[in-house]
């Protein structure tokens, strides 16, 4: 049986609401479509409102739901929790959540990798305890409150991550968050559709030092043009400040970095002490966040051996860089194609890490129709740039990891941008949408190749991805 995390009495304290009975639950959800049996329903007003499907929600097990009035077809008695705003209410649950725990907490933010960092620190602090963190990219003003609202009452750490789209979104759910440690990984151009500069995007960004506890500890990148941003709010109040990156000002600095086929070696400094680790994925990208997340190890007390222990067995996720092979041929496992997927989104830093990634792969040669295997790309448009966007998008000709890649394919109305830019000899297809594009990829690839697809999650080119991997051929079954 599970473990309870809420009960009606403890529920309502929280919220100030009301409740006609007593109920127990073990989960939070705000979806009918992966409710558990004894989750409470928080009906939120999204695209659709979650009051219609209160009732779906109880008929599927919920243990009750969080409402602000009675839904129409459920009866006054069942078991609701209402409260004058469910949104008030789910971060009134949130907060009581992060009052009640004895757990150390990690806040992670950034334009770049907060989301593969927050799972790096998943799997660094669970070597050593145990951890909460949202499956998924709740990082908004919603998914802070219910990852909080879902963190049970005996875990050893929590990370939340935090995310942004517009000015003044990250000090409340920070403060709402109460981190004893911060991180701040990059700021880059992005959601410049919102921000006059990335200046503003750095101090929206920094803002999520403002929720530290007392004497907490504000980890940033120290390598960027505008860490002086970071490091000023990371210095004021009671808190200590930390940096990491490559350079030589950084208390935790990269200083050799070996981008294998498979994986990632790298050397850095602690202080005075040399770290050596690896994590299962190529990029330097990821070295660098590895920095950061040993120095979240070690503002928590940590043994600094067991999290690098724990760095090597850490490797992307679906849509983050993850690398895959595609069997093409069901008996000879050389027939295939390696997939990087890192679909899920992109702007100009991530895209060039992600360039820089494919650049370093090895292909295969002589075992396709091709007799050289080759790097390819396929690159959907990156999203909410602003009044730069085009510009942003054709200067990706000039990027030097493209010296190292054969072709490039080109989705969407800004990516023709780039398309159009490239020389001759790299210039691949270019398609206005994701599911035109899909429908080349069994002419495009050859078996040797290693294929990139990136790009805004808007642009769906996780749907190339998808037809790439429908090109694998299952092995056969040799027994009998």
């Amino acid at each position: 049986m599970s473990t309870p995390l809420w009960n009606s009495a403890e529920a309502v304290a929280a919220t100030g609401g009301t409740t006609p009975c007593d109920w127990t639950a073990t989960g939070v959800s705000i979806d009918t479509r992966t409710l558990k049996p004894g989750d409470l329903f928080v009906a939120l007003k999204a695209a659709r409102d979650g009051h219609d499907f209160v009732k779906q929600a109880l008929d599927s097990g919920a243990a009750a739901a969080l409402v602000s009035h009675v839904p129409e077809g459920v009866d006054d008695s069942a078991p609701l929790l209402i409260v004058k705003d469910v949104q008030a209410g789910l971060e009134a649950l949130g907060e009581a959540a992060r009052a009640r725990t004895r757990a150390r907490i990690v806040a992670v933010t950034g334009s770049v990798g907060k989301t593969s960092t927050k799972e790096m620190l998943r799997t660094v602090l669970g070597a050593q305890g145990r951890v909460h963190a949202a499956e998924k990219s709740y990082n908004n003003h919603w998914g802070v409150p219910l990852t909080l609202a879902r963190m049970p009452r005996d875990v050893d750490f929590a990370v939340i991550e935090i995310g942004m789209n517009h000015p003044g979104e990250i000090a409340p759910l920070a403060r709402l968050t109460r981190p004893h440690v911060a991180l701040v990984t990059i700021v880059a151009p992005a959601h410049l559709a919102a921000f006059d500069s990335v200046e503003g995007i750095a101090r929206e960004k920094a803002a999520i030092f403002d929720g530290l506890e007392p004497y907490g500890t504000a980890i940033f990148n120290g390598d960027l043009p505008i860490s002086p941003i970071l490091r000023e709010k990371a210095d004021a109040g009671r808190r200590f400040a930390v940096s990491f990156g490559e350079k030589a000002c950084n208390q935790y600095r990269l200083y050799r970095v070996t981008v294998r086929d498979a994986c990632t070696v790298a050397v850095g400094r602690a202080g005075v002490e040399t770290r050596l680790f690896k994590v299962l994925a190529p990029g330097r990208h990821f070295a660098v966040n590895a920095m950061g997340a040993l120095a979240v190890a070690d503002a928590l007390g940590l043994d600094p051996a067991l999290a690098v222990m724990a760095l090597g067995q850490w490797q992307p996720g679906a849509g983050r860089g993850q690398r895959e092979k595609i069997a093409l041929d069901p008996v000879d496992g050389r027939i295939s194609v390696d997939l990087i997927d890192d679909a899920y989104n992109a702007n100009p830093a991530s895209l060039a890490a992600a360039l820089e990634v494919l650049a370093a792969a090895e292909p295969r040669n002589g075992i396709g129709r091709v007799s050289r295997g080759r790097r390819i790309a396929y690159l959907g448009d990156m999203k909410e740039l602003g009044r730069s966007e085009v510009a942003l998008h054709r200067v990706i000709a000039q990027n030097p990891a493209l010296d190292r890649i054969d072709v490039v394919h080109c989705i969407g109305p800004l990516m023709q941008h780039l398309w159009r830019d490239l020389p001759t000899e790299k210039r691949g297809h270019w398609t206005e949408t994701a599911d035109k594009m899909a429908e080349r990829v069994g002419r495009d690839l050859d078996a040797g190749d290693v294929v990139l697809a990136k790009g805004s999650l808007s642009m769906g080119v996780g749907r190339v991805v998808d037809a790439i991997r429908k090109l694998r051929q299952s092995t056969p079954d040799l027994e009998g």
